[in-house]
């Protein structure tokens, strides 16, 4: 199995706006391109808050070639949406693994 591991740091002012949108709407595009069976969303705990909360997504998949379809054919749109909407309150950084 593979997982892609997507880390996000939330200003404090969009937490709550940006944890809403990404339940109800970014999870669901990410998981209606077929190439996910599974998610889980967490929050990480004994991080520094001041500034804002972290959370890791990640995403199951089966195969390589499906987490490489989704980083060409789906990721720059719905990457491109979550900046357009909070702009630089955020900052993202990815990774992929394989469950051994």
């Amino acid at each position: 199995m593979i997982v892609y591991n997507v880390t996000t740091k939330i200003t404090n002012n969009i937490h709550e706006r940006w944890l809403q949108w990404t339940k109800e709407e970014h999870i669901p595009e990410v998981m209606r391109t077929g190439l996910f069976h599974d998610y889980r969303i967490c929050r990480l705990l004994e991080q520094d808050d001041q500034e804002g909360p972290t959370y890791t997504i990640q995403y199951a998949t089966d195969t390589l070639e499906n987490y490489h379809t989704y980083l060409q054919e789906h990721a720059p749109q719905l990457r491109q949406k979550a900046y357009e909407r909070f702009g630089n309150q955020f900052v993202a950084f990815r990774t992929v693994m394989q469950v051994v």
